[in-house]
């Protein structure tokens, strides 16, 4: 097997267009905001590979804080495997969380400040929150960091919209990351019945986003797109509550995790109009990679 498909495995590929979905949201979203003077197309560009690295790292040190255990549950990826080195991975991990670091400076002080949050939040997930109570929480902090990056494009953070825009995203990854707990082995059903209602909560947040834009731009498709979204990740989840084996759950995880995608499409079409579905685009990559033998995206 190449270097290239060794790391990419590490990194999680597959999921990569997810952390850019949020910074395409975050895009259309700042698009629409009236201001003074052009759009800030640079710093906004600049934040995709800052998103695109620290997403990477945080895949990197997942697997190298948690190589006991996946010798016993998960020993084919890249580290139990002994296909990269801890040393290797070490090396990997840092880099891109320095690269992605250096991207959000050159985009703006706010951004580099919540790249630095977005760095501890990570670290502080997969190193301690990860195995206790706190992990989906953890999880749901580096979302909800990642989409106030995205909109940090314009040098602020601290506005109603995007606070709220980051915790619908935030909310639902946490109760993605409560529903993959124990997807390597079999799940109970409260458990998962409560991270659905998390999953489903967030989904209702988003509600009433439309009513931050004054005066509206959201699409009328917005929540019928919502309704759509809740059926189709509501879905798997079902299944696998009704049937908590591993393959279930890692059914719906997958489902769930794609979803973010579409989530942060439909939400984009209630802060920027229609074109919100342009963020679509990036579930190509995603099923493209998703389908490929020689990778896994969990």
């Amino acid at each position: 097997m190449s270097r290239f498909r060794v790391y990419a495995q590490l990194v999680r590929l597959p999921n990569l267009p997810t952390a850019l979905a949020d910074i395409c949201l975050a895009g259309l979203a700042l698009g629409t905001v009236p201001r003074e003077g052009a759009f800030p197309w640079l710093a906004w560009l600049l934040l995709l590979p800052a998103s695109a690295c620290l997403y990477c790292a945080g895949m990197v040190w997942n697997d190298y804080f948690d190589l006991e255990q996946d010798r016993r549950e998960r020993p084919f990826r890249p580290l139990p495997s002994g296909r990269i080195t801890l040393g290797q991975a070490a090396r990997c991990g840092s880099s891109l969380m320095l690269v992605g670091v250096i991207f959000a400076l050159l985009a703006s002080r706010t951004s580099f400040v919540i790249a630095c949050a977005l760095v501890v939040a990570i670290l502080l997930y997969d190193r301690i929150l990860k195995r206790t109570w706190a992990g989906p929480l953890g999880m749901g902090l580096c979302r909800f960091l990642n989409i106030l990056l995205g909109t940090s494009a314009d040098g602020h953070w601290a506005e109603a919209w995007k606070i709220h825009l980051a915790l619908i995203v935030g909310g639902y990854i946490v109760g993605v990351t409560w529903f993959a707990r124990t997807e390597a082995r079999q799940s109970t059903r409260i458990s998962l019945q409560g991270a659905a209602v998390v999953m489903l909560v967030s989904l209702f947040l988003a509600l009433p986003l439309p009513l931050q834009r004054q005066p509206p731009v959201s699409s009328f498709l917005f929540p019928y797109l919502l309704v759509v979204l809740a059926f189709l990740i509501g879905s798997p989840v079902w299944q696998a509550i009704r049937n908590p084996s591993p393959g279930q759950v890692q059914n719906a995880v997958k489902r769930s995790l794609m979803g973010l995608i579409l989530l942060d499409s439909v939400l984009a079409t209630a802060l920027a109009g229609s074109v919100g579905l342009l963020v679509l685009v990036l579930l190509i990559p995603s099923l493209f990679l998703n389908w490929q033998k020689w990778l896994y995206a969990t």
